[in-house]
């Protein structure tokens, strides 16, 4: 600050003091603390700090600040100078209401309900393990355990193994579905390449997309021939054998490739022949039958009455194949190369089906191998545009009538959408399953058909079916609605081809436990499932 001096000579002369500036070169404000403020304490605060006394010139708070440290604590640090303590205040604040305030019906329920709860009869029993006299509830609590018993009635269902392991069987591969479960392999379309086109399928019957639950047509048997031909015994796969490293159907990949969401036991065979590797199925297997209900919460039984899930798999295949082949026209399309498994003895006439050998590049880390796989086409189809479309045709039944009454004819035509979502909860795998098969098969369209059952009149009729309507997806657009990964799929038949490929030649066993998230690959003697064949022979 500027001071004016009296001169020591007698001269009276202002004389102006300098002071001192601070320059700040990164921002505004002092630089240092100044010296006549070091070592002052220094309370933080925070704006929404209620504000208290300044200061305390009696010291009578002082003892007893520890019984408050609670009421109004700061946020900023442990220090309590300007902390407001109200416990004297509200010791001598009384209400001017003083009635019991109301309580809303849900509170006055609630309270009811512990009061009755806690009233509830008790008794002592004694420990028959330790001994002890504790209290229990005198009742049991039978409607919890009757809901329980209903939750873990998919574990108290004793599911059948596909095959019988036996002794001389040697696991060589161990995959839990964790390990497997979010693999990615990039989906190669554009270098897929179609080797083959076998078959006639026929046109589909458009009249069958106006079918609605008031006017239902009945589903009748139609007496068509279907071949389900193992991969060895494929004689166009027997061709193409120097094409490829990797050959199966399109029903054996769908059930590798979606192996996570599958819950019934299977097993697939595996022959290792230098460096080919083929999948195939046994030839007295279930392989082939459709599963119903394989992911709900209520499994069927496993007896033998008609909804067992044996007699439920034989029907829901006989459905499909008689649906695929009603919905169509007498109007034929033929492709390129004849059905390779007609024969002249066959009496019967051939179901509409078109086999395409399509050759996929399996790529990935490693050696690149080359999958050839047979598909299959049910018919085909002319859009808007006049093109034709291939199309896959697939059945959903409903066979548990509660009561004798169809759900689905009361709700299709209105809430189609939570009937086929209650299907992608309780056929989750089965659904996939077709997805993928007509995703391989290059298939424009896969189409839907809702059959239910038509109880009998009479104790001698048998029970009928009945279609109640159908529905069309893209094969791409409704595995995004399954939430189903393609290139997850694909990543996990990498993975099951690698371990194959690691393997030594022979014939292996490939094994899904029922209701385990676990594949097992077995190596097998060579005769093995052939003792079955051998014997059948014999008898003929």
């Amino acid at each position: 600050m500027p001071s004016v001096s009296e001169s020591s000579e007698g001269a009276g002369l202002a004389q102006f003091d300098t002071p001192r500036v601070v320059n700040n070169p990164v921002g505004w404000g002092p630089i240092s603390i100044p010296e006549r403020f070091k070592d002052i304490p220094y309370q933080p605060f925070s704006k929404s700090d209620n504000l208290g006394q300044i200061t305390d010139w009696t010291g009578s708070l002082l003892n007893e600040r520890s019984k408050y440290r609670s009421n109004y604590h700061q946020q900023f640090g442990s220090g309590a100078h300007y902390s407001y303590y109200h416990e004297e205040d509200d010791n001598t604040f009384q209400l001017v209401d003083t009635t019991k305030p109301q309580r809303s019906l849900y509170q006055r329920s609630r309270a009811r309900y512990q009061n009755r709860r806690n009233q509830r009869p008790t008794q002592r029993v004694q420990d028959p393990k330790t001994g002890r006299m504790t209290v229990q509830p005198k009742y049991n609590n039978t409607r919890r355990n009757h809901w329980n018993s209903r939750n873990d009635n998919k574990n108290q269902v004793k599911l059948k193994s596909s095959v019988e392991v036996r002794k001389d069987w040697e696991l060589n591969v161990e995959i839990e579905f964790s390990q497997i479960s979010k693999l990615q392999l990039p989906y190669p379309a554009k270098e897929v390449v179609t080797l083959a086109e076998c078959g006639t399928v026929e046109y589909y019957d458009k009249r069958y997309d106006r079918i609605t639950t008031k006017a239902e047509r009945p589903l009748q048997t139609t007496n068509r021939l279907f071949h389900n031909i193992s991969t060895a015994d494929d004689p166009v796969i027997r061709e193409l054998v120097k094409e490829a490293q990797v050959f199966a159907t399109d029903s054996i990949l769908s059930t590798i490739m979606t192996c996570p969401r599958s819950y019934y036991s299977w097993d697939i065979i595996i022959q290792r022949i230098g460096s080919k590797l083929f999948f195939d199925k046994r030839d007295d297997s279930d392989f082939d039958h459709l599963t119903v209900n394989e992911t709900a919460n209520d499994l069927p039984s496993g007896d033998g009455g008609t909804n067992s899930m044996h007699k439920l798999g034989l029907e829901a295949t006989w459905i499909n194949q008689n649906f695929s082949q009603q919905c169509l026209k007498r109007e034929q399309k033929t492709f390129s190369r004849p059905n390779p498994f007609i024969s002249k003895e066959d009496k019967v006439e051939p179901s509409s089906v078109c086999y395409r050998y399509r050759k996929f590049p399996l790529g990935g880390p490693g050696e690149a191998y080359t999958v050839i796989c047979r598909t299959e086409i049910d018919a085909v189809t002319s859009s808007s545009t006049g093109e034709e479309q291939l199309m896959c045709i697939k059945a959903l039944n409903e066979w548990d009538l509660k009561g004798g009454n169809s759900e689905w004819r009361q709700k299709l035509d209105t809430q189609r959408g939570d009937i086929l979502t209650t299907e992608m909860k309780n056929n989750k795998c089965k659904l996939a399953k077709w997805t993928v098969s007509s995703i391989i098969a290059g298939a424009d369209l896969l189409k839907f058909g809702y059959i239910t059952r038509s109880m009998p009149r009479s104790s001698g009729e048998s029970i009928g079916h009945s279609i109640l309507s159908t529905q069309q997806f893209i094969p791409k657009q409704f595995a995004a609605q399954i939430s189903l990964d393609m290139n997850n799929a694909w990543g996990i038949l990498r993975v099951i081809v690698d371990k194959c490929m690691a393997l030594k030649d022979g014939k292996y066993v490939l094994y899904k436990e029922p209701a385990k998230p676990v594949l097992r690959i077995y190596k097998v003697p060579q005769n093995t499932f052939e003792e079955n064949e051998d014997s059948e022979e014999d008898d003929d």
